[in-house]
């Protein structure tokens, strides 16, 4: 018999938890649903080549690989679902109308664990807004995620906007940089290494590295590299998008934050919450891979409900009634349809363990 030990970042959900994870799931879906946005449900396993070719930069060493034993092809468990849905988008929904919206919810599971969570399996939902990646639409995933979060009781959020292809699109014009150096200016950019930009010839980025911060003074100072019209139009995405949600929520901007963002393009974010560890969300603007080499444009999020239920968040008030051996089962049954859960006894050697009311007659009287 084995010790009950489970694979290093997976976990049981024991009570209250597990109800907590699922009553949160179902608010937040329901919240993004009232939006316009249908549910779609992917399988958790796929053919690895599809998980991997919806989205640029997706990658098959981040995928938990294994083969099917049934058609001998190899199939990945799916460590997100926006891919999923783009493959949907892009197939059996072709043919729908754009602009698309579709939400889900379901586990993922990751090849590895990072030191801010490590936890391997995860309930994600989210919402996919697919045809547009326009501010308006960014606007409105932003809000479609801000209440799905306040439904599931999070306050005091902020959103850390980023803007995933910059360095790439100023290296390779307004501000060059050898190819061979790009990775150099990149780790520069991760580690706000004033000093390592300086070393290689870039000092032209240090702008980049001092816009970080709250809004509006890191937006003032991205403005001072505002001598380009690829970096005016994110300047005044990054505007609109913050005047739109003024009052909603607090604003911080990374121009140069690429962890996490490997197939977003233009605009990124990460959500955080007052009294929440790490990050409760994330998401962007990014391409569909179409079958004939095309893109299309999409804009969307993911929720992370872990973080939720490790908050507290989720639990609600017990009203257990204890139903002692004997009980009219008609009077248990009523109880129930108010609401009420009802522990029924099998011996008379049963007691009201954990519950909070004893039936008496068919009234619930506290214990």
């Amino acid at each position: 018999m084995t010790n009950g030990l489970l694979p290093e970042g997976l976990r049981d959900r024991l009570p209250p938890h597990a109800e907590a994870a699922s009553r949160l799931l179902h608010r937040v879906i329901v919240a993004i649903g009232r939006h316009g946005y249908d549910r779609v449900s992917p399988p958790l396993a796929e053919y690895e080549e599809e998980l991997v070719g919806r989205l640029k930069s997706a990658r098959r060493q981040d995928l938990l690989r294994f083969v099917d034993p049934v058609s001998q092809r190899t199939l990945a468990l799916r460590p997100d679902i926006t891919g999923q849905v783009g493959r949907i988008a892009a197939t059996r929904m072709g043919h729908r109308p754009r602009p698309l919206r579709l939400a889900y919810g379901g586990p993922v599971l990751k090849l590895r664990a990072t030191q801010l969570r490590p936890e391997r399996e995860l309930t994600q939902a989210g919402a996919e807004l697919i045809g547009t990646a326009a501010v308006p639409a960014i606007v409105e995933i932003l809000r479609v995620a801000i209440e799905a979060l306040e439904a599931a009781g999070v306050t005091n959020i902020t959103i850390d906007l980023t803007l995933p292809d910059l360095v790439e699109t100023l290296a390779a014009g307004p501000l060059p940089v050898a190819p061979d150096q790009l990775g150099r200016l990149r780790d520069a950019l991760d580690a706000k290494d004033a000093g390592a930009l300086a070393g290689i010839g870039a000092a032209d980025y240090l702008p980049l590295l001092q816009a970080a911060g709250p809004l509006p003074a890191a937006l003032a100072r991205l403005r001072t590299l505002s001598r380009w019209e690829i970096l005016d139009q994110r300047i005044a995405a990054i505007a609109a998008i913050t005047t739109a949600l003024d009052g909603r929520v607090a604003f911080t901007l990374d121009p140069t934050e690429r962890q996490g963002f490997e197939y977003q393009s233009l605009i990124g974010f990460s959500l955080f919450a007052g009294g929440l560890r790490g990050e409760v969300g994330r998401g962007g603007s990014y391409a569909i891979l179409q079958a004939d080499g095309t893109a299309e444009p999409a804009v969307g999020f993911s929720l992370y409900i872990d973080p939720l239920v490790d908050a507290g968040l989720g639990q609600e008030p017990s009203r257990r009634v204890f139903v002692p051996l004997g009980s009219d089962p008609a009077a248990a049954r009523a109880l129930r349809a108010e609401g009420w859960v009802t522990v029924a006894a099998l011996t008379d050697a049963d007691t009201p363990a954990g519950c909070t009311h004893r039936m008496v007659g068919a009234i619930a009287e506290p214990l």
